[in-house]
């Protein structure tokens, strides 16, 4: 089942706030992909599985971004 998470969820597993997450949504976080999402009106939520591969996609990069400068290259 894929269930779908309020912008309050999202800020609870994510361990931030509500507002962190409505500009992760807006692409307003350098250095972080977009947070997909279904807007709804006003309202915007994210599925489970969207979340999760967020969360995948953005470790991998923070990852690569550390072994990047670990080497000393020029990002």
């Amino acid at each position: 089942m894929n269930e779908i998470l309020t912008a309050k969820e999202v800020a609870e597993d994510l361990r931030c706030s509500k507002a962190q997450v409505y500009k992760l949504m807006n692409g307003e976080i350098a250095d972080r992909t977009v947070l997909p999402h279904i807007a709804l009106g006003r309202k915007k939520v994210v599925r489970r599985s969207s979340l999760e591969a967020w969360k995948r996609l953005n470790e991998i990069g923070a990852i690569l971004d550390s072994e990047m400068k670990a080497v000393g290259a020029v990002s």
